[in-house]
Parts: structure tokens; C-alpha cells; sequence
């Protein structure tokens, strides 16, 4: 019996292609804006807000030319795919809605509605990761998103670094706060809703 040959040191390391590396990049952006957001609500200095929009930003530019990158080259894999998705939930959908969060929309009802958008993140990304192949219509690139993609949740990213810059954070926050049932409701936060719906929705926008 042939014996197998030792795992080589960092294997799983080695094996990522060039593409990988901008995906991993992608989701540090991520995880950047968090520990900004939770930075800004210890020392509310309006800075980390910024610093949060900017990597998040970042995180984008990361997405896009992960994608780019694997079509120059001609390398991609499923590990690539996965990880890309794992990395957009990440930066589009967690970093946006703590973003929001750490913003002013604190309330129950706010909640509420930034769980629905993460969990509407999430199921946008297994759909697309599942119907990948038959969107693509039996060539190499999918030809079309069903329901707007994750990323586009960078407006609701800028909508918020516009509102840390006019002061509108916290108490301030644009079109107030209302009482629900006795819990706190921004109305603000029904944005998040209405972009968590359109991720989930059947709309069909072409891939560029």
C-alpha cells in the first residue's frame, strides 16, 4: 500500500489564488468597521464613524476587483466563491447594520428590522451561490443578479457618514424616534428594510 505523502506546512495557505487574497482583504475591511463602530460608541468621537465608512468603502473596492482579478487570470474555484460570500456578508451586511446600530438605531423595533436585513444579506448570497450555474445560462459568467446585490448596502453606508457629518447621530437622528408599543422605532431604520427586501425580491439586474 502506497503511503500518502505528509500534508504540506499551510497547505490550505498555499492553494489560494491571487483573487483569494483580495476576497480575505474584503472581509478584514469588514471586521475593521466593526471594531470602528465599537471604538466610536466607548469614546463618541465621530471620527470612527468615519473610519467605519471608509473601510467599508475599502471592503468594496476589494469585491470588485476580487472578481476582476479571477477573470484576468483565469483561476477560480468553489473555495474562491464561498469565500467571497462568507466575506460579503461580512463587510455588506453585519458592518452596515452594527453601523446603524452604533448611529443611533438602538430600539427594539431597530433591532428588529437590522436582524431582517443581515438575514436578508445572508439568503441573498445562498441563493445566488446555489442558481450561480443556471444564471449563467451554460457560459462562464452569470448574466444577472436576481435581487439587488449585497454590496449596494455601501448607500446606506453613505447615507449614515452624511448624517455623522451633519451631526445627525444618536439623539439628532434623522426624522426622530418613535414610540411603538412603548419601544423605540427611527424611522430612519425602515431603509434598512425596504434594502434587506430588495436583496430577497426576484428583480432581475444585469451583471455588467
Amino acid at each position: 500500500m502506497t503511503a500518502l505523502p505528509p500534508p504540506r506546512p499551510l497547505s490550505m495557505i498555499r492553494d489560494f489564488h491571487l483573487a483569494d487574497w483580495f476576497t480575505l482583504s474584503n472581509a478584514i475591511c469588514g471586521v475593521g468597521a466593526l471594531f470602528s463602530v465599537m471604538t466610536y460608541l466607548q469614546r463618541q468621537q465621530v471620527l470612527h464613524v468615519y473610519f467605519a465608512g471608509a473601510l467599508v468603502l475599502l471592503a468594496l473596492i476589494f469585491d470588485v476587483l476580487d472578481g476582476r482579478i479571477a477573470r484576468w487570470r483565469q483561476k477560480s474555484s468553489a473555495m474562491g466563491r464561498e469565500l467571497d460570500s462568507l466575506a460579503d456578508v461580512i463587510s455588506f451586511g453585519v458592518a452596515p447594520a452594527v453601523l446603524a446600530y452604533g448611529c443611533g438605531m438602538q430600539g427594539m423595533y431597530d433591532r428588529i428590522v437590522l436582524g431582517y436585513f443581515v438575514a436578508c444579506g445572508v439568503s441573498r448570497l445562498a441563493r445566488y451561490n446555489v442558481t450561480a450555474e443556471a444564471l449563467a445560462e451554460g457560459g462562464d459568467k452569470v448574466k444577472y443578479f436576481e435581487g439587488t446585490p449585497i454590496p449596494t448596502s455601501i448607500l446606506l453606508v453613505l447615507m449614515l457618514v452624511i448624517a455623522a457629518a451633519c451631526g445627525a447621530l444618536g439623539d439628532q437622528l434623522w426624522f426622530g424616534v418613535l414610540k411603538v408599543m412603548g419601544h423605540d422605532l427611527h424611522p430612519l431604520v425602515l431603509v434598512y428594510a425596504v434594502s434587506g427586501s430588495l436583496m430577497i425580491s426576484r428583480i432581475r439586474i444585469p451583471k455588467l
